[in-house]
């Protein structure tokens, strides 16, 4: 008997430290930049995960994350955000001391003054600009946000341009996932001379809480949403099992009229692939076309976009400015660096998935 307890013992010690090498502490405190005092109540969260918290009464946070890389937002009502890439793979103080500085309340009024917010917005361009951040996907169908109010829009005639902010954290709610997300917008913006869309902001993934048999028909959507999409690639394309799952890479020539690509059979090559303390540089330039050949394309994307019914593969291409680095969870950067149309592009943010979402 005592033989058997001490073996569960070592057990239950080896997985705790198996656990531990998976997992990274990070320990902050917010502070007044001018003040110096702790700031009570500030929020810290790692944006496109489910991990995020606030500050006790000394201005302290702690959090847990998967080994990885992470967005960490830190913000505070009345004082400007503040993000700070954080990682595993990073030398770290013990304590992140993290100052925030308020805000310019006299610059925000001029700017209001200054501006050309259209009055009646939510009714003109409030679907617009739902197709346009939350999609058009069979996803998209089962999302809302719940608070449109909060949307402010600004259309620019001179320019042809559309702006969409938001006066507070806009809260979406997405039943095909079983998600509520917290989006801290920062600007969406809509070029009608070129029907390019770009939007910023933070996003804050919690876990919607209901039965177990609505949990597993969510568990069959993630997977779902999952195969073939950005952070299925950068994952595989971290580990070295790209190919293996199904994905095919190009490089396409710099005439975008070119349809023509080089099938790229060896991605891991060190001209390539290179790795320096678990992070993997990318040393892509130029344009690429990347193929998932195991799920079908969906049909309303087909439809959309006018392309063949029996098309077989989802295909993006990626224009890429000088090459990036991936994290061990799929996390990328610089993000900016990497454009991607066609099908990642298509699916918008009701098929985002967290950082910390694990596919089985």
């Amino acid at each position: 008997m005592q033989k058997i307890i001490s073996c569960l013992l070592l057990m239950t010690i080896s997985l705790a430290s198996y656990a531990q090498e998976k997992t990274f502490a990070v320990l902050g405190k917010v502070i007044d930049s001018a003040s110096r005092q702790p700031l009570s109540g500030a929020s810290a969260y790692c944006q496109n995960t489910t991990h995020g918290t606030i500050t006790n009464n000394e201005g302290l946070f702690f959090m847990r994350l998967s080994n990885g890389g992470y967005d960490l937002v830190i913000s505070y009502t009345g004082y400007e955000k503040r993000l700070i890439r954080i990682s595993n793979n990073q030398a770290r103080p013990d304590t992140l001391q993290i100052e925030l500085v308020k805000q310019d309340k006299s610059l925000s009024e001029v700017a209001v003054v200054a501006s050309n917010e259209v009055p009646d917005g939510l009714a003109k361009y409030g679907s617009f600009f739902t197709e346009h951040f939350i999609g058009t996907t069979p996803n998209a169908a089962q999302c809302f946000i719940r608070n449109p109010e909060a949307l402010r829009f600004f259309y620019t005639k001179k320019r042809n341009r559309l702006k969409v902010t938001a006066k507070e954290d806009l809260i979406i709610v997405n039943n095909a996932l079983g998600y509520t997300i917290r989006y801290q917008l920062d600007s969406f913006s809509y070029d009608y001379n070129t029907n390019i869309s770009q939007y910023t902001g933070y996003p804050f993934f919690i876990e919607t809480d209901t039965t177990e048999t609505v949990k597993e028909n969510w568990k069959k959507n993630r997977a779902r949403t999952y195969l073939g999409s950005r952070l299925h690639f950068m994952r595989t394309l971290y580990d070295s099992t790209v190919i293996d799952e199904g994905f095919v890479i190009e490089k396409m020539g710099d005439d975008t009229k070119d349809n023509k690509g080089i099938v790229i059979e060896h991605p891991y090559s060190e001209d390539l692939y290179e790795v320096d303390s678990n992070n993997v540089f990318i040393n892509w330039k130029g344009r690429y076309r990347i193929t998932y050949k195991k799920v079908l394309p969906d049909k309303k994307f087909l439809l959309e976009f006018k392309l063949p019914a029996d098309l077989r593969s989802q295909v993006t291409l990626l224009d890429i400015a000088d090459g990036f680095v991936i994290e061990e969870n799929g996390y990328f950067y610089e993000q900016y660096e990497v454009i991607n149309t066609g099908y990642w592009a298509w699916k918008k943010l009701a098929e985002l998935l967290p950082y910390d979402y694990e596919y089985e």
